[in-house]
């Protein structure tokens, strides 16, 4: 099947697992052609569709980027938490600024959720060496605000996010980048969440990011 036609068979499905397929078949090729295509299937009303889609869309990687930040969708939260979704997984630094804002501000939590754990795992080696330092800082402020939201899920999200974040300011090869002080000073703070922390199974994954940091362990 040609491209054109790979695209045709989306958008002329006529029953769910048809698009599923033809999305699927679209991913298969991994042509960067087929990005708009990917990006439009997130906001249909078919999660296969749309996680298929995302499937495809973080294999092409980072050409994917800023065709997913120019085409976020205002108005269809489940498409902005798909495309978030391919954000946080691809992991690249050009998302920041957005992921900051979803994690803080978006009213759909599926969004916040995704946004709040991919702010834990961007590749900050990817940003020049003098904006590294501010970079991380946000993410850190922002997670530790989050961290406090009235609802446990975002909570829990946040921790996974920050538990993540601070496993990579721990072993950044440059002092300047994430200072000795500032780390000591967010497993301060993670040990407070920890005894403040009311809802059990966020204060379980608290203590279990603070346990693994303390003592460098990976999961």
């Amino acid at each position: 099947m040609s491209l054109p036609d790979l695209i045709r068979a989306i958008e002329q499905a006529d029953s769910p697992a048809r698009l599923i397929a033809a999305v699927q078949s679209l991913v298969a090729v991994q042509s960067e052609a087929g990005i708009p295509t990917l990006i439009a299937v997130l906001g249909y009303n078919n999660p296969g569709a749309a996680m298929a889609a995302v499937s495809g869309l973080v294999n092409l990687g980072e050409v994917v980027v800023i065709p997913l930040l120019a085409q976020l969708d205002g108005y269809n939260y489940g498409a902005r938490a798909y495309a978030i979704r391919a954000l946080a997984t691809i992991a690249d630094p050009r998302a920041l600024d957005v992921l900051l804002s979803a994690a803080e501000t978006d009213f759909a939590p599926s969004v916040r959720r995704a946004a709040a754990k991919g702010l834990g795992h961007l590749h900050w080696q990817k940003l020049p060496a003098a904006e590294q330092q501010v970079a991380q800082e946000k993410a850190l402020n922002t997670l530790f605000r989050i961290a406090q939201d009235p609802e446990w899920a975002i909570r829990y999200a946040a921790i996974v996010g920050l538990q993540a974040l601070l496993a990579t300011l721990n072993i950044q090869p440059s002092p300047q980048l994430a200072s000795t002080d500032a780390r000591s000073a967010a497993l301060a703070q993670l040990a407070h969440l920890s005894q403040t922390e009311p809802d059990r199974a966020v204060q379980s994954r608290v203590a279990f990011a603070h346990h693994c940091l303390m003592h460098k362990i990976s999961v």
